[in-house]
Formats: structure tokens, sequence, C-alpha cells
């Protein structure tokens, strides 16, 4: 076949096809072959023959259809089902003209396709099938013949799917009326089909041997048989009976082949199956024909009986029961007793094989057409018939399928009765033939049953009860045959039979208490079949809605039911029994009670008394008590009297049994289960003739001291079954019982809290569940017991829970806590109306509060939390339905608020106690919202809400430190003692109380917003919910001032995110200006913190409502300026647009214009007004110039005028708030006036803020001690922050600027007020650190140090110099500096160590400028060394080694745990963040000291770092604190799109006051230290990177190389690029893309050419020096030099130009003549730069001095290097 990808021939340019080629074959012979198949005549009738001139039809099809079939013809299964698949969407789209031109193809594609061997493609064809026939309806009509017999097979296809299609396609193409027509008119073809399969066509002939399988060959030819059976099933069922006679004929010839019949041995089941279905049709419709074939037909049915197939075997018995009733003379046919009987014996015996469900139901009909003469004898064949049966049903098969054994059992009864029936013609006969039957077989298979359990649920009992109740009716009709007197023998003969076997069982000691039982049952049974339910019956299913009435679903369990142990009905049907069931069956209990009775006295026999009691239940007369009493009276002398006793008080067999024995029985304290002695007390109680009777017993029980489990039991029987409840329902409402439930209340209670339990985990849970059933179990809405004793138990179970908390320490209260848990949930959602009882809500209240705290606090478990929770939230449910219906007050709620506004306002929870807590009133509120309940909503809020006076002292409970931040920062301004002199600080582990009560109000309103509850027209309402959002606020705006929150505080937000307590998730529920407006009054009226909190909601509002406006919209409007408005107005000038801010401003002039003075410092005159102004001023959004130097003209007035009122050079101790705020306004005005004034000032106003400047810093230098009261320490932070502003704004003047000041301004700036400014500052900066050893990390501590530390920043490098601190050295310190300098270095360099960063700074920025000044003083000294000593090591500066060495032994505790390459977050503002910072400082001091060094010094000072290994720690403690990933976030002066910016390609920026990104300032300096370190001493990181471990060597390489080295070596390239120096007789080039720098040197006809490469990971990697021309060089000398080159640059911490500045120097000296060093072979000595001088004696040699010290320690020899003569 052609394959779809395969190389075609060339030429041919279609694939090959089959089709064609049959066309091709028939062109060429002239004629057509005659049939397309295999192995078929040409006389045969049936096969469509292939059409002529197949070319010209051709064409008349449609294209697509000719692919389609075309494709039809070919093998492969995927292609035909595709096909076959479009074939049938064809039809069902096209045109009915279109599908027509298919047809004349379709009926010899069909033909073969509907036998095809894949199931897909069957089912397919007959779906395209159905659409074929839709679409061309009666057209189909001429082809009807040629089809309808596979359309028959197709109809019986085993593949289900197949054949319903084709089911569906023959009843869309024929109505229901006209099918059987359609087959009248195709009967001879569909016949002629079908007997050919049946008798013609082999696996073979059905399938071409050469391309099929022989396995799909069989598979395809047994299926196609199978099919072709029933097919002819069907055609003999659809035919009508007037078509019959014709086909009778037509069927002879195949009834009459051998081959035919054969089928009933088939080997394959399906084919079996299909020829008994055959067969039993023929029977049904073809009778005459079958009994004309009986020869034939009995025998391959008959004698089949015993086939075991499970296909076959449903077929097989209908064949058979239609042959017997069929054929009469059937019998004659086979011989019965040899070839069929045993047979059927044999199936029986084995249970039938796994087939008892298909094969026992046919055996009754079956034996019923056994004539007599093959049943005789009659004994020993029914005999044998029931015994293989009974055989059958001991087997393990029959016995473990339900189905199965009821099927034997329902086949065995049905053939007895039948058997009884059968009449034998002597009597003695018949009696034997009855006592065979009973005696025999009913009798052991009743015995067999009961040793069973499998079979005891079966249907056997009742079989044996309708067997009783038919035989029973024939008895008592009395005719003249004597049939009464046979049936009542044979009645008599079974209960003796009976009583015998039962005897058997019951009188043995250790008795089976599965057989007692089952007899128990069966009596029961027997007693009264109708009132049980029969098994395989379907329970009966009941729905019920909640809202119905109480008494649907008084049950325990959900059980309603008058079940097996229904008394009444019991009792009542057995007064109606027949007498000739009643007698004999009450005698057999009697006796079989009598028996158990003797084996419980004697024996204590356990199952006798459980068989008693199953007894009693079915059987509780008076006669059966009297019975057990008689058996009881043999006993001692005592038992006798006490009985004689109970006789003369109870009358009644029953009760006295009760007394005697039953009462005995329950006090047995062994006895575990007591159910069946509960039973027989309901028994007794049955017999009882009153309720009075009843109660009087029960109450003696209650008062016995009985097992508890046994009232439970009493309780639970008696709510099962409204019988047995009407016996107690009177004991239950007593007294008696009442009060000893309360007393068992109580006891269980304490029992559980006491710290040792005392009492089993068992009996505790039984006591607990009575105590649940008798409080949640209501009949027809009453309570079980009293509803006082209700009330009671309910009280006793809130006092225990309300002691748990306390006692639940010593752990024991788990249980007992969770018991109560079950009851009260029970109680709460079962029991109508039970929350309107005070003891119940107030349980339900106990509860709430054990959910609504920590469990930390209750003790409790998760899985006990989680359980008082579904209880109390089941008991809100309840409560909140029954208030809704009963319109009443509740007590829960109303405590329930009390308590929860207490615990929020007595700031003694902490974050996860007030989550519990939110969380538990979140429930409370959803399950009041979820009722519907709007008012409860309301009014639950509104008692939680606190009153003005509550909320001013939960103001007053916050600490006043939120001031600190926006009185420094000039956001608010305050003329008074808000903090007095201490500041009141928050507690750290309890929240306040304001916090948790605006927590969870909020969380409360949201509830009610989200859920819709508040009308948009309740102003009242809306202005409550407004009041809680603004509190909500103001802890918000309260916890964000603090400067550094507690941890606590942090939770406390995140808490409030989680539980979406947001102003956001308000802002989503609804308008937000009336929260806005009502912030902005409590602003007005109190300023401080709501006035920060009103300018927080503007800005998130972004708008300023016009309300606020009407503040400053006129004069009026602000006067008088109270504090709550001035700090209104400050807080909102940020949010005004321009003219708005020129409008208050000018107002603010015109008041300062008028004021007086005595008005100079009061919050309503010039202080107020100063405030306001510097706030408008702050971020220069407006244009007031002219208005400046107004100002300041009035300020200098009222200094002219009232100088007092200027702080002056005074002490601060006894001056005033209200002064100290005027002037901290006025020092706040003058740099606002230098930064935004335009007009050039006059001299005199120069010299009033330079002087005032002074003397306010003298003031704050003198005041230090002061600095602990907040004003005044705000008023030195202005001082100092005015001294900066004016050295700022002298630094930067510009020229044209200086050109308008006056003429001696700068020069007396400098010569005297910035003198005198530092000479102030720089001696205070020494006291305030020395008085705070430890500033505290607040800024507000901090403030001061901050404010100085940022003036001390523009101290000049001369007044450095010349500063005026005291003497300070340390002893043994080893310096050349001068002692000033030594001073102020030992002065300054161990505030490095200081924990405020500000101070580090600070210092940081004096010291830098004295670092290159340092080194000259070294150099100096460095002349004094001679030449001829060891290796020299020098320190620098003595004073930062000492703190450089105290911080290295800090920062080792704080990071030797973290692994090298790890990064280490530092806390910003900590102690550790404070020292990790200090070091890296002194490093870069280090660092910049280092490169202001020349290079003979920088070789010294690195030997020192090197026998310190000080560098060695801090390149450790680099890469720990650098990041892996060192992106800068920060803004950046570049272009954005440029490569990623790194921490160290961003310069750092180390500011005072720049606290901007704390978290990246340690990270960023670390990664600065490291870049200036690898740059100034690369050989020393070299030396270092190389001794590292492998992880350490690959972390740092990798790292380097990503980050530093790039840009490293950009800036070596350029530094060589750029360098200015120049060399007689060498250039030097650089080229940046290739990292090289190119080297030339000539002189006279010498031309070198040196190439220095970087490598990737410069400057770890070595730098490799290549040489390029040289002409005039000696190798040797060449290579000489090359070596020199590269070891410099190796070894040395010095750069390229440097390097090749030394190389040059060493090949000048050669050519000039001077000799290279024979150990090092360099003219100048790498280290110390020297000439080689010292000479051998002998060989006259010269070397350098330190080579040979080097030459000598390490040969330990005193020789020359070259003649090993020794060294003179």
């Amino acid at each position: 076949m052609g394959g779809k990808n395969k190389q075609r021939t060339k030429g041919n340019l279609r694939p090959s096809s089959s089709g064609r080629a049959a066309e091709l074959l028939a062109k060429e012979r002239g004629t057509v072959p005659g049939f397309i198949g295999f192995g078929t005549s040409q006389s045969d009738l049936g096969y469509v023959p292939a059409v002529q001139g197949a070319e010209e039809i051709d064409s008349l099809v449609d294209a697509d259809f000719r692919m389609v079939l075309r494709k039809l013809s070919k093998r492969d299964i995927t292609t035909k089902l595709k096909a076959m698949q479009e074939f049938g969407t064809m039809c069902k789209e096209r045109e009915a003209e279109v599908v027509k031109g298919v047809l004349p193809y379709w009926p010899r594609i069909y033909c073969k396709i509907s036998l095809d061997h894949d199931r897909r493609v069957r089912e397919a064809t007959q779906q395209s099938f159905e659409q074929l026939v839709l679409k061309v309806k009666k057209h189909l009509a001429p082809y009807l013949k040629s089809i309808m017999g596979y359309w028959l097979i197709a109809q019986c296809d085993t593949y289900s799917p197949a054949a319903s299609a084709a089911k569906v396609a023959f009843e869309k193409a024929f109505p229901s009326s006209k099918q059987p027509e359609a087959l009248v008119f195709c009967k001879d073809e569909i016949l002629n089909v079908l007997q050919d399969h049946l008798l013609k066509e082999t696996p073979d002939t059905l399938s071409d041997p050469q391309t099929v399988p022989e396995e799909e060959r069989e598979a395809k030819f047994f299926r196609i048989l199978t099919c072709s059976l029933l097919a002819l099933k069907k055609l003999l069922s659809m035919l009508p009976k007037k078509e019959m006679q014709s086909l009778e004929e037509k069927l002879m010839s195949l009834l009459s082949q051998n081959k035919f019949w054969k089928y009933s041995k088939h080997n394959i089941p399906q084919v079996r199956s299909a020829f008994f279905e055959l067969t039993s049709a023929f029977c049904q419709y073809l009778p005459e024909l079958v009994k004309a074939e009986a020869p034939r037909v009995c025998p391959a049915v008959l004698l089949s009986i015993d086939d075991g197939d499970a296909v076959v075997c449903p077929a097989l018995w209908e064949a058979v029961l239609y042959a017997v009733a069929t054929i009469e003379d059937c019998w004659s046919h086979v011989n019965a007793r040899k070839g069929v009987l045993p047979k059927l014996w044999a199936v029986l015996r084995e249970g039938g094989r796994g087939l008892a469900t298909v094969i026992y139901p046919n055996l009754l009909p079956f034996i019923s057409k056994v004539p007599p003469g093959i049943a005789e004898p009659k004994l020993e064949y029914f005999r044998t018939f029931f015994s293989s049966i009974i055989q059958g049903l001991s087997s393990e098969r029959a016995i473990a399928s339900p189905s199965e054994s009821s099927a034997i059992v329902t086949a065995f009864m049905e053939c007895l009765r039948f058997a009884v029936l059968q009449k034998t013609e002597k009597e003695d006969d018949q009696r034997q033939f009855h006592q065979m039957l009973i005696y025999d077989q009913l009798i052991p298979l009743t015995d067999a049953v009961l040793k069973e359990p499998r079979l005891q649920n079966g249907p056997f009992f009742y079989q044996i009860a309708e067997t009783l109740s038919s035989w029973e009716a024939k008895a008592e009709l009395s005719d003249d045959n004597g049939t009464d007197e046979v049936f009542q023998k044979l009645l008599s003969n079974f209960w003796d039979r009976l009583l015998k076997m039962c005897v058997l069982h019951v009188d043995v000691l250790d008795a089976e208490e599965k057989s007692l039982f089952a007899i128990s049952g069966m009596l029961e049974i027997l007693q009264n079949p109708k009132s049980t339910t029969k098994p395989n019956n379907r329970k009966s299913l009941k729905i019920r809605f909640t809202d119905e009435d109480e008494s649907e679903r008084n049950t325990e369990n959900g059980k309603l039911t008058e079940m097996r142990n229904n008394d009444s009905e019991t009792q009542t049907d057995f007064q109606r029994t027949s007498f000739l069931r009643k007698e004999p069956l009450e005698n057999l209990v009697c006796n079989l009670a009598e028996l158990s009775i003797v084996y419980v006295n004697e024996q204590k026999s356990e199952q006798h008394l459980k068989f008693l009691s199953a007894l009693l239940n079915s059987f509780s007369s008076n006669r059966v008590f009297q019975v057990l009493l008689e058996q009881g009276n043999d006993t001692n002398s005592a038992q006798v009297e006490s009985q004689n006793e109970v006789k003369a008080h109870h009358e009644s067999p029953s009760v006295q049994f009760l007394y005697v024995n039953l009462i005995t029985w329950l006090k047995e304290d062994w006895r575990k289960d007591t159910h069946f002695l509960v039973d027989i007390l309901y028994s007794v109680l049955n017999c009882c003739n009153s309720n009075g009777e009843r109660k009087t017993i029960l109450d003696d029980l209650t008062k016995m001291d009985l097992k508890w489990v046994i009232f439970l039991q009493i309780i639970q029987k008696a709510c099962s079954s409204t019988t047995k409840l009407s016996l107690v329902s009177d004991w239950l409402k007593g007294d008696t019982l009442g009060e000893r439930l309360v007393m068992l209340a109580d006891d269980l209670c304490h029992l559980g809290l006491k710290p040792i339990a005392t009492s089993s985990e068992s009996s505790s849970s039984e006591r607990w569940t009575l105590l649940s059933l008798v409080l949640s179990q209501h009949i027809k809405n009453e309570s079980l017991i009293g509803e006082s004793f209700v009330e009671k138990i309910i009280d006793k179970l809130q006092a225990a829970l309300s002691k748990a908390k306390d006692l639940s320490e010593a752990g024991n209260s788990e249980p007992s806590v969770s018991f109560i848990c079950d009851v009260a949930s029970s109680f709460f959602s079962s029991v109508k109306g039970c929350l309107l009882m005070p003891s119940s809500e107030d349980l339900l209240l106990t509860i709430f509060q054990l959910c609504a705290q920590r469990q930390d606090a209750t003790h409790l478990t998760d899985l006990l939390v989680c359980k008082l929770k579904h209880t109390w939230m089941s008991g809100v449910n309840s409560l909140v339905h029954q208030l809704r219906s009963m319109q009443k007050q509740s007590t829960f709620l109303h405590k329930s608020a009390l308590w929860v506004k207490n615990q929020i306002q007595s700031s003694s929870l902490d974050v996860k106690s007030l989550q519990v807590l939110i969380s538990a009133v979140s429930d409370l509120l959803s399950k009041l919202m979820e009722a519907d309940s709007g008012y409860l909503v309301g009014v639950y809020v509104e008692h939680i809400t606190p009153n003005k006076t509550e909320w001013k002292k939960l103001h007053e409970s916050l600490s006043t430190e939120w001031m600190h931040k926006p009185l420094l920062e000039g956001r608010l301004s305050m003329n008074c003692v808000p903090l007095g002199s201490c500041v009141k600080l928050c507690d750290t582990t309890k929240l306040p109380g304001h916090l948790c009560t605006s927590a969870l109000l909020s969380k409360m309103v949201l509830l009610v917003l989200e859920n819709g509850m508040v009308c948009e027209n309740d102003d009242a309402e809306r202005k409550k919910i407004d009041n809680i959002i603004a509190e909500l606020l103001y802890s918000l705006q309260w916890i964000e001032e603090l400067e550094n929150p507690p941890y606590l505080l942090l939770e406390y937000l995140h808490m409030l995110e989680e539980m979406h307590i947001t102003y956001e998730k308000f802002r989503t529920l609804g308008n937000t200006a009336s929260v806005q407006q009502t912030v902005f009054d409590r602003s007005e009226e109190h300023g401080r913190l709501w006035s920060l909190t009103m300018a927080k909601v503007t800005s998130v509002e972004n708008t300023v409502s016009c309300e606020m406006k009407q503040l400053f919209k006129t004069t009026e409007g602000f006067l008088p300026l109270t504090e709550g408005r001035l700090h209104t107005l400050q807080c909102l000038s940020p949010f005004l647009i321009e003219e708005e801010k020129k409008e208050l401003v000018f107002h603010c002039v015109a008041k300062l214009m008028t004021c007086s003075e005595t008005q100079l410092s009061s919050t309503d005159g010039a202080f107020g007004c100063l405030s306001i102004l510097n706030s408008c001023l702050n971020d220069r959004s407006i244009e007031c110039d002219h208005l400046l130097p107004g100002i300041l003209k009035i300020i200098i007035s009222w200094k002219n005028d009232n100088e007092d009122s200027f702080l002056f050079s005074c002490n601060l101790k006894e001056t005033s708030a209200q002064l100290l705020g005027f002037n901290i306004e006025m020092i706040r005005c003058l740099p606002l006036l230098l930064k935004y004034s335009t007009s050039p000032l006059a001299d005199s106003e120069w010299d009033f803020i330079m002087c005032s400047m002074l003397a306010w810093l003298e003031t704050t230098s003198e005041n230090h001690l002061l600095y602990h009261i907040p004003l005044v320490r705000i008023f030195a932070c202005v001082s100092c922050d005015l001294a900066s502003a004016l050295s700022s704004y002298f630094e930067a003047a510009a020229p044209e600027a200086i050109e308008n000041l006056p003429v001696n301004l700068i020069g007396e700036w400098k010569e005297f007020f910035s003198e005198g400014v530092h000479n102030l500052l720089l001696p205070l900066l020494v006291k305030v650190t020395g008085e705070t050893k430890n500033a505290s990390e607040s800024s507000f501590q901090n403030s001061v140090l901050t404010s100085l530390g940022e003036a001390l920043t523009h101290i000049s490098k001369d007044q450095l110099l010349n500063h005026k601190l005291p003497v300070k050295f340390v002893a043994g310190q080893k310096t050349n500096l001068p002692d000033k300098l030594q001073t102020l270095l030992n002065t300054l360099s161990p505030l490095l160590l200081f924990r405020a960063r500000p101070v580090q700074i600070c210092v940081y920025h004096m010291l830098h400028k004295l670092m290159p000044e340092l080194p000259k003083f070294d150099d100096e000294d460095l002349k004094s060394y001679g030449d001829e000593e060891e290796e020299l090591a020098l320190s620098p500066p003595a004073a930062l080694m000492s703190v450089l060495a105290t911080q290295e032994l800090l920062l080792e505790n704080i990071l030797e745990c973290i692994p090298v390459g790890e990064f280490a977050v530092i806390q910003p503002l900590s102690d550790e963040f404070c020292l990790v910072l200090g070091y890296l400082l002194t490093w870069k001091l280090t660092l910049a000291f280092f490169k202001a060094a020349s290079s003979q010094l920088r070789v010294l000072y690195s030997q020192y770092l090197r026998r310190t290994k000080s560098l060695n720690k801090l390149l450790y403690h680099l890469f720990r604190l650098m990041p892996e990933n060192p992106v800068f976030s920060g803004p950046t002066s570049e272009v954005p799109n440029k490569d990623t910016k790194t921490f160290f390609t961003e310069e750092l920026h180390l500011a005072v006051k720049g606290t901007g990104a704390l978290s990246s300032q340690i990270p960023h300096l670390a990664c600065s230290v490291y870049h200036i370190t690898l740059k100034d001493l690369p050989a020393m990181v070299r030396l270092w990177w190389n001794s590292c471990e492998k992880r350490v060597f690959n972390v740092v390489d990798k790292f380097t190389s990503k980050y530093v080295s790039s840009v490293l070596s950009s800036q070596e390239i350029s530094s060589v690029q750029t360098s200015t120096q120049s060399f007689n007789g060498m250039t030097v080039k650089a080229r940046s893309a290739a990292r090289e720098v190119i080297a030339t040197y000539s002189v006279d006809d010498i031309f070198i050419e040196l190439i220095i490469q970087l490598p990737p990971n410069y400057p770890l990697g070595s730098i490799t020096v290549e040489s390029g021309k040289r002409v005039g060089v000696a190798v040797q000398q060449w290579r000489n030099w090359m070596l020199q080159l590269s070891t410099y640059l190796t070894h040395q911490n010095g750069s390229i130009m440097e390097g090749l500045s030394l190389w040059k120097n060493n090949v000048d000296k050669r050519f000039e003549g001077v000799e290279d060093c024979m150990i090092c072979f360099s003219v100048i000595h790498g280290s110390n730069y020297s000439l080689p001088k010292k000479a051998c004696r002998t060989c006259k040699k010269k070397f350098h001095s330190a080579c040979l010290y080097k030459w000598f320690t390490s040969s330990n020899k005193s020789t020359c290097p070259l003649c090993r003569e020794t060294f003179f």
C-alpha cells in the first residue's frame, strides 16, 4: 500500500488504490468480476455486485464523498474510523440530492464494514447510517433487501453502543408499526444471510487469512455467529404470526442440520447463550416445529442443565423451562435418572456454583413439571433434592453472599411447601414423608441457620413464619378428607422438634451468644412476622425542615421509631396470633426462660441473662415472670423472707421479679454492659398496671446507689421510643430524679476542677452524656425533666466554668471544660427559648470571656478554644433568634459589652490578646448581623464606646513622647512646658488603652458599614462612626510621630493591616468628608496631635474644605490665636495654594507690626505669627521677598526696644517657656531670610544677624547642663542650625552675590565670627559627649548632637589646627606629631566609638581634613632610619590605631558567627550600627592617611598593617557587611538608562543630618571602604586573597570580578590617560577597551616597548607585562627588566604610573653605569627605593642593604651571594 511519506515511483501521480485496481481489472477483461468478497459462489444471493461502468457513475458522485468512500476501503482502523465519522458529518450537512448519489455504493460498503473487527468502527458505521437514513428517507427502499440482514445482525451486536446505534437507525427508518412489514419484505434475504453465517461461513471466509491474524479471524467469526443466532431470535420475535408458516419451511433446512445443534456444546459461552435464547424463541413462536424436532431439542437443552457459565446460565434455564413446558414428552427423549437429575443434584450440592440467584428461582417450576414416574420413589427423590439444597447452602460461597443464600433459602421453602402438598397413596407413607421433611430437612436447616450468623439476617425465619401461617390456615379448615388433621400433626411435629433443638442450644453452660440471640430473634419473628422490618427492604427515608414542629425531632440520634422493640404492637399482635401459634410458642418461651434463669442463678451465666432479656422484650407476660419466680425459689431462707416481704407489697409477678432478681443484677459493680438489664426493666414496667406504680418503682431505683449509666440507658431508650417514654414520663418529671441530677452536675463540675481528678475518664463521660441528654432532649416542646431543675443544672455549669480559668493552671480542667462545652452546645442548639433563662445567659457570657482571652491567660488548648467558640457561637445564634421573636432585653449582650469595654480601657492587653478579643467581638457582631438585627448591633456598639470623660483619660494615657519629632522639625511650635522636665515614655509590654479601644471600635464600625447597616441619612449614627474613625487616626498618628516606636507598636500596626482595620478600608466603604471635618474640629479645639492627624488626613484626601479655609480668610477668623488654631494653621500650610498662603502671611506680618512688648512671647502675639510665617515660608512656595527684610527690621526694632526678650549670653535656668519659644521662632526665621531674601542686607542687619548668632551660641554653650529640658534643647538645636546656615551661605556664595555684600563682611566672618563659632562649638562637643557617655537612640536625645555636628563640619583645617582644647596625651604613645595636633587627635579619635551617628560622622569629617597633614611628620623622621636595618614597620597615627584595636575586639564578637560571604543585616541606629559605622569610618580615615603618604612611607605603614593583621580582619568583615547584590537604589545624577548603578559606581555622601536611607548606609560604606582598599593597597589585598581558604577565595574572586574590577580598571586606565606626569624619553598610552597600557622607552639607538595587561579580576589577579618591540637590549637584561616591573606591580601598593616611573629610573641608572643588585636584579630597591651601596670586598659587587639582610637571615650564612666569601 502507498504510505503517506514514501518516495513514489516516477510518473505515478496518485497513491495506490485497491478500488482503482478493481476498475482497471474490469476494463481489461471486458467483464466485471462476479462478487467483491471471499469464497462465495456465483449463485448466492445477498451480495451486491460491483457496478458496471464504475468510472461513469463515479463521476456523478460528489468529489468529497468519493474521497471518503475510497478511505472506507482502506485497512487501517484509524483511517476507516475518521472516514466514517466524516461520512456521517457530510450526510448530515450536505443536500439530500448529493447524498442520494452515494446510495448505489452504500450497501456493499455497509455489508462489509458493519462486520468490522474494530468495535469503534462498527459504532461509527451505525451512527453514520442513522444520518444517511434521516437524509435520504424513503429513497433507501430499493437497497433494503441487500442491507436488512446485516442491519439486523448489527442490532444484535455484542458491543452494546454499536447495537444501540443500529436500533436507533432502524427506529428512525421505520416507525414501530412498520417494522414487522419491513422485515416481512426482506425476510428471505435475511434468512439467506443468517443461514450462510450459521452453516457456511468459516473464520477464513469472513476475513482474509493472508492479512488478518488467526486470533482476530476467530474472534470475528464467533462474534458474527453469536449475532446471527440473536438476529434470528429477533426476527422470530418481530414477525407477525401469519408469517410464521412460511418461515417454518425455510427454517426446516436449518434445523435439519447437525451443525446447528452442535452449537449447544460450542466452546464459546456467548455462542451457547445465543443458541439457548434462540431455542427458547423457537419454543415460544414455533412450538409445532420444536415438537417435530423434539429428539434434537430435548437432549441439546436438558443434558446441558449443569452448564456453569454465568453468560449461558440464564438463557439455558429459560430454554429448559420452555422445553419441559412446550414438549409434553420431552422426558422420553432423555434418560432423566442418568443424564439429567444427577447433573442437577451436582449443581445444587455446589450451591449453584455462584449462580444461585439465576438457578434457584427456576427450581419450583422445574420440579413441578417432573412427571411422577421420574420422581419415584417420592421419599428418596425429595430427600435427595432437599439434602442437595442444604448441602449447597452450607458451601462457603453461598454463605458469604447474602443474595445467593436468600435465593437458596427461598427456593428451599417454596419447594418444601410444594412437597408437603404432594399426596401419597398410603397414609403411613404420607406421615413418613412429612416426618422426613420436618425432621430430616427443615429442623436441621433451622439448626444450621442458628449456628451461622451470616444466614440469620436472611429471609429464612420469615419463610418459616409464612409456611407455618399457611399450614395453620389449612389445619383450621375442617374438611372431609382429613387435611386439617394432617397439618395439625405436621405443626405438632414441628413445634416438638423445634423445642428440642432450642433446648439443645440453650441447655449448655457455655452456650453460643450468637445462637441464643438467633433463637430469640427467630421466636420474635414467629410471634409477629409483620412488626419487624423484613431484610432487603430499603430504609424509608424522611426529610424535615428545621422549623417544623419539635415533635418531629424528639429523638436521640434522629431516631423516632417503633423498631423491633415496639412493645405495645408486639403485645397486641401477640393477642391476635392464632391459638395454634400462641400456645406452643408461649410454652417454648417458658421452657427456654426457665432453663435460662437456672443458668443465671446457679452459674451466673451472662449470655443466658442476655438471652432472657431478649425473650422478655418480646414476651413480657405475667405467665413468663411467674415461671421465672417459681424457678428462682430454690434459694436460702434469708432470700425467701425478702421475697415474702416483696410479695406482701406487690402482687404482680413482674414487679416481684424486679425487686427479687433484677435489682440484684443492676447493683453488681463488675457488670460493664447493662443495656439488656434495662430492657428487662422496661419489660417489667410494661407489665405494671398503672403509671403511679411505675413511678414508684423508678423512684426507688433512683434512690438506690446504682450506676449512672443505667439511668442514662433508661432515658436514651425512652427517647428512642414513644411507648417507652410513656412508661417513664412521670418519673422523668418528678422531683426525685431532678434533685439527683442537680447533685450530679455539682459533683461532676467539682470533680473535674480539682487539682487531682479521682474519677475514671469513661464513667465521667457517661455522666456528662446523661446531663447533656436531660438538658437538650425536648419532647413536644417540653424538657424531659422539670424546668426548675434545668435552670439549677445550668447554674452549676456556669459557676464551674468561671472557676476554670483560675484552676486550669493545674492542667486538669481540660476534660471538664470540654464536657461542659459539649453539654452547653447541645443545650443551646436544641432547646428553644433556653437562653431567656438568666443562668443560661451567664453561662454564655462565661464561655465568651474564655474565648476572648489569650490562651496563655486561660491555659486552654487550641482544641478546647475551638470547642468553646463553637459553643458560644451556637448560643448567640439561638439567643438572637429568641430575642427577635420575644422582643426582650438580653443581659448577655449588656454584660459582655461592659466586660469588653473594661478589657480595652485597662491598658492590660498586648497585641495577641487584643487580636483575640477583636476576633471574638467580630464573630459576635457577625452573628447579630446575620439575624439582621440592626437595633442589637447599634446598642452593642453604644455600650462599648467610651463617653467624653473616658476618651479624655484614654488620650492622657498616651505618652507625650510623640511631641519630640514635630517640635524639632518645626511642624508644631510651643511656648509652654508641655512635657515638664522629664519625658514620659511609652510602655513596651502592654498597649495603651486608647490604641485598644480605637482598634476594636473601628473593626466593629467597619463590619457595620460593610453589611450596610447604617442609613446615609442617619446623622447621629454617622457622627458616632466619624468619632471612632477619628480616634483610630489619632492612635495611628501617635505611633507615626514616635521616633523609634517599640516592637510592640509595630506589631500592633501589622495586626491592623492583617485585620483590615485601616483608613483605606473605611474610604472604600463611604464618604470621608465628614471624618475630615470631625478631625479638623478637634484640631481647632485641641491642636497638638489632632493637628498632625488632620495634616495626615488632608494629605490622604488631598483636599482642603472651605470650612477649613475660613480659618484664615479674615483676620477675625483666627484671632485671637489659640494653641489649637496655631497648630491647625501650621499643619494646614503645606496644603494651601500660593494665593492662600500669601493671604495668611499678610495677616501675620500685619499682626507683627502692631505687636506690643507684652505680646511678643504670647501665642496670640509675635510668637504665634512668627510660627505661622516659618511654616508658610519653609518650602519656598510663595513669592514674598519684599516682606522678608521688613520682618527682619521688625525683629531688630524689638531688639532695640526690648533686649531682655532676646536670650543673649544668659543663663536659661529661670527663663520662661514663653520667652524660649519666642526666641526659637526668631532664630528659625533668620535662616529662611538668608535662604530666600533677594534684596541685599545693610551692614547693620548683617551685624545684628551675626552678633545675635554668636550671642545665642554662647547661651547654648553656657547652658549645656539644661539640655534635658525640651525647649532648651530645641533652642540649642536652632542656634547651631543658624550657625550652619551662615557657614553654608558664605561657603557657597557666588562671586556675583559677594559683590552685593558689604566690603569687609567675608573677612570679618572668616577672621572673627567663624572662629568664634568654632571656638565655642568644638569644646561644647567635647563637653556634651563627655557628659552623655551613652546617648539614647532617640533622635530627640541626639538632636543637639546632630545640629552641633552639622555646624562643626564647616570648621576649616586651620581652625582645627589652632584649636583651644585642653591638652590630652596618652602614656606610652609613639608619635612624631606636634603636641597641639596630637591633642586634637587624642580628643577626637575616641569619639569615633561614641554611640551616636551624628557625632561619628562629624568627627570623621573633621579628622578627614587633618589626614593629608599627618604623613609629612613621619617623612622627616624617615631620614633618620638607616638602610642597614631589618624590614621596618611604621604605625599610622597611634590615636586612630588604638581606636581601631578596640573596635576590632567588639566587632569580632558581633560578626564572628556569620560566615564570610553571607550578608549581615545591621539594624539602623542600634549599638551594632554605631560600632560598625565607627569601624568603617576609622578605616576610611586610615586609608586617606595612607594615600597621602609617600611611596617609601607607604611600605612601612603596610608592613605595620601586615604585622597586626588589621587589614586581614577588615577584609573578612567587609565580606560580611557588603550585600551579595550591591545595587544602588537612591537618587543618581547619571542618566537613568545607563548601566546598573551599584555602591561601587555611586559616590557615598556622609551627611550628619542626611539620615535618608539608613538601612543602605552600612552596606554602601563597606563597599566604599573595599573599593578604596583595593585601589590603594592592591598588593596587600592580593596577598590576603591568595592565603584564603577555597570557599572564601571563590566568593572574593566572584564578587570583585563582577562589581569592582571594571570600576577600578577603568579608573586606572583613565588615570594613565589623564596623567600630567611626563617622562624624559618614555611615552605612555592607554587603551581602555582592551584594558592595556603601552609604555615606549627610547634612548639613543635603544628602543623598548612594554605592554601592561590588566586581568579581569583586577587587582586580585596578577598584572601581566608583555614585551612589544625591543632594539638594542640583550635578552637576559630584557628579562630582568620585565621581571622588575612585574614584581613591582604585583607586590607593591602603587599605581601603574608609579611602577613605570620606578622601572624607568632603574633603566636610566643602568644606562648611567650603575650595576644591578645581584640579589633582586634591580638597580633601585622595590621597597625603599635605595641604590646598591654595600660592596663585597672580594668580588667588588654591590648589593642593596635590605636585600643583603634578607639573604643573610634566610640562608643563615654571612657569605657573599656571588663569590661565597665571608662578607665584611
